[in-house]
């Protein structure tokens, strides 16, 4: 009897080593690939996803329409030239983990590249110069109210994002997820002027021809803004592919904002400066008031103005370039 049951034990024990066999060979080691797929969060596949579904359906028969475009024509160069800021990601993928001394100088960096930017509008708003400006208010003055609201919604969001420190944006709480809060925001705000300027042109007296022009423009200027933004997320332990999701969020009023500007052209056209305006003085705002201020804390004095001076002068050299081939 003891004998048997012995044999019954070993019987189980082989069975249950012939089982672990198969549960090993079941669970073969998975390949690279598929390991680096799972650690990506499925809301950012899902989104990348979207992003190529939309990319392939939105694709307007011909690309380029013979006479006036349409507002799906309208809305695919809009939507290219938001995903294109995506591409300002690319520069920092390897460079995640920085310390508090890198932090401030990628932050003053950023600061540097946003006050371009906002001199770039508010410019552009000043020298407004529109055959169907209906408007007998100047552009100046209507770029300077632009710039006054811009301050002071910028100041109302940071005192609003302040009294709620509970506030996460994925990982990240307290000041640090406020302020890619106001990051993300600023950089959205301004693409709205940008969106109604590629709206504008293609609904002009040029038509195609200048909206592909100005989309294009905007395509190529988007990648540094984008770099920016990348800039002030990726060192905050942001991902890669989160980051440059985040940098085409901020474009996206570009695509959404064209449509309308292009069906109801005359009615956006003499709002177009305040606008502009409006960006300029919320980008400049976070600029000075949160990059280059956290910069010169982490670095330097110094250092902060010696790389902002850097990439603001190097923005700026861009910026003409563009202009002067336009």
């Amino acid at each position: 009897m003891v004998n048997e049951q012995k044999k019954g034990r070993a019987n189980n024990g082989s069975n249950d080593g012939g089982n672990s066999g198969e549960v090993d060979e079941v669970r073969k080691p998975s390949s690279p690939m598929a390991v680096a797929l799972n650690r990506i969060p499925k809301a950012e596949v899902t989104a990348t996803i979207l992003i190529a579904l939309i990319s392939y359906f939105t694709f307007p028969q011909p690309l380029h329409p013979v006479g006036r475009p349409t507002a799906l024509h309208v809305w695919y160069f809009g939507w290219i030239s938001a995903l294109s800021t995506g591409l300002g990601v690319l520069p920092l993928m390897f460079t995640h983990d920085l310390d508090s001394y890198w932090v401030g100088a990628t932050n003053s960096l950023a600061a540097g590249m946003m006050m371009a930017a906002s001199y770039s509008l508010i410019l552009e708003g000043c020298t407004f110069n529109e055959p169907d400006d209906v408007s007998e208010i100047p552009s100046e003055f209507r770029t300077i109210v632009g710039i006054i609201l811009g301050l002071l919604f910028i100041n109302a969001t940071k005192y609003f994002l302040d009294q709620h420190e509970e506030i996460k944006v994925g990982d990240l709480a307290g000041a640090d997820a406020r302020r890619i809060l106001i990051i993300i925001l600023v950089m959205t705000l301004h693409s709205f002027s940008e969106g109604v300027g590629i709206g504008v042109s293609f609904g002009g007296s040029n038509g195609i021809e200048l909206g592909v022009f100005i989309s294009a423009s905007l395509a190529v200027h988007n990648v540094p803004e984008g770099l920016a933004v990348a800039i002030a997320l990726l060192p905050r332990k942001l991902s890669g592919i989160k980051t440059a999701l985040w940098c085409v969020v901020t474009s996206l009023p570009q695509p959404l904002m064209a449509v309308p500007a292009f069906i109801f052209c005359h009615y956006f056209i003499p709002i177009l400066p305040v606008g502009l305006g409006f960006a300029g003085g919320a980008m400049a705002w976070v600029a000075l008031f949160e990059l280059l201020k956290e910069g010169i804390e982490d670095t330097n004095i110094l250092t902060a103005s010696v790389l902002s001076t850097i990439s603001l002068g190097s923005m700026i050299t861009l910026q003409i370039m563009m202009d002067s081939r336009s």
